[in-house]
């Protein structure tokens, strides 16, 4: 069984949660930001057990439905940004509400209120990574690239890039050429 939990976001989380489980009678298969696979199925009981002792932690269970519901507002995002070959140019807003039949501020109220972003900073976040990857394949133009991602021109792309990651286009380029790590701290 899959159990969610909110407030997971380092290590010492993943260890304080296994801890917590092992010390109500709980031996999780698996437990990684966010998640905990355990080999057994739960009942109300147990989980509200579970529930108790995180909450005392700073943590909390989710609703699987909730947690099913951000992976495929995820996964959309991630499939448009990434594949925009394969899926018609749409607003985001009309995508997750037509392929998730869901009213959009229910959906943007979830996201927000699960990862502690909106959903637009995820859409920018992730439109970024697909430049990176862009950029780093050296096969399109900055023009090209900009287009591509739906940016309204180059210097929109560039100052998105150089407020989110702290370096110019050319300036991630060059240092991903040389083998510099770029990664923001």
């Amino acid at each position: 069984m899959k159990i969610y939990i909110r407030h997971m976001v380092c290590n010492r989380c993943v260890f304080a949660v296994r801890a917590e489980l092992n010390k109500l009678g709980f031996y999780p298969v698996s437990v990684a930001l966010g998640t905990v696979e355990l080999a057994e199925n739960l009942g109300k009981d147990d989980l509200f057990k579970i529930n108790t002792r995180l909450q005392l932690n700073g943590f909390e269970l989710l609703d699987a439905e909730k947690s099913k519901l951000l992976e495929q507002i995820k996964q959309l995002i991630i499939q448009q940004i990434h594949y925009p070959e394969e899926n018609p140019k749409t607003s985001f807003s009309n995508l997750l509400t037509e392929k998730l039949n869901e009213d959009f501020a229910v959906l943007s109220d979830l996201f927000s209120e699960l990862e502690c972003i909106t959903i637009e900073q995820y859409v920018i976040l992730q439109r970024l990574e697909k430049v990176k990857e862009l950029l780093i394949y050296n096969e399109l133009s900055l023009s090209q690239i900009a287009d591509l991602m739906n940016y309204s021109s180059v210097t929109h792309l560039s100052s998105q890039f150089k407020k989110i990651t702290g370096l110019s286009l050319n300036t991630f380029k060059t240092l991903k050429e040389k083998g510099i790590s770029v990664e923001k701290k």
